[in-house]
């Protein structure tokens, strides 16, 4: 079995954990911005008034602010690797836990007015993604693939050493500038192509 066969299974368990800690989080957070209670106030007229109502997040200010970490939390899986993705894991699996909860006490509790209970449920299931994602990361997510080391700091061993550039428009000075050195600092006349 070739090394590319071993690691497509890995980056697609870490893009169904994105995508369910993504969506999970994403759905938890529209929800919790959404009208939950609408309040009806009887008046002696005979016209009823209608109250705004409450969100979520007014119910309970620290939805939404937990649905933003799970973003976060989610996008972070790709930046992370070994120990550190499984600790991340972990965490999101606490905070799905959370926002499923905040959810839950949507459906049970006596919130007063008319109460739409379809947010608070779509609320409980993206904390259950979340879950579920943070869950296959802490379980798996130390195998997965880690980004390209083109997105590290070089170490010193590989850095080329510092030489003159053979011109300013060529390659040289291209990989000269992506290695933070000023090519035209030389001395040399700067060529213009």
């Amino acid at each position: 079995m070739s090394a590319r066969n071993v690691a497509v299974p890995g980056r697609r368990e870490l893009a169904y954990a994105v995508l369910l800690c993504l969506s999970g989080a994403g759905l938890a957070l529209w929800a919790a911005r959404s009208t939950w209670v609408v309040g009806v106030l009887d008046r002696p007229e005979p016209l009823l008034v209608v109250d705004e109502g409450r969100t979520g997040g007014q119910l309970l200010p620290w939805l939404p602010a937990l649905a933003l970490v799970g973003l976060a939390g989610g996008g972070a899986l790709l930046a992370t690797r070994g120990r550190l993705r499984r600790v991340l894991g972990g965490l999101l699996t606490l905070l799905g836990l959370a926002l499923a909860a905040g959810g839950g006490y949507g459906l049970v509790a006596d919130l007063g007015g008319q109460v739409t209970r379809l947010l608070p449920a779509l609320c409980l299931l993206g904390g259950l993604l979340v879950a579920a994602g943070g869950l296959l990361t802490a379980a798996r997510g130390q195998r997965w693939p880690a980004m390209g080391a083109r997105y590290e700091r070089g170490s010193a061993s590989v850095r080329r050493p510092v030489g003159p550039i053979a011109g300013a428009g060529t390659v040289e000075a291209w990989d000269a500038l992506d290695r933070g050195e000023d090519p035209t600092a030389r001395g040399e006349d700067p060529k213009v192509s």
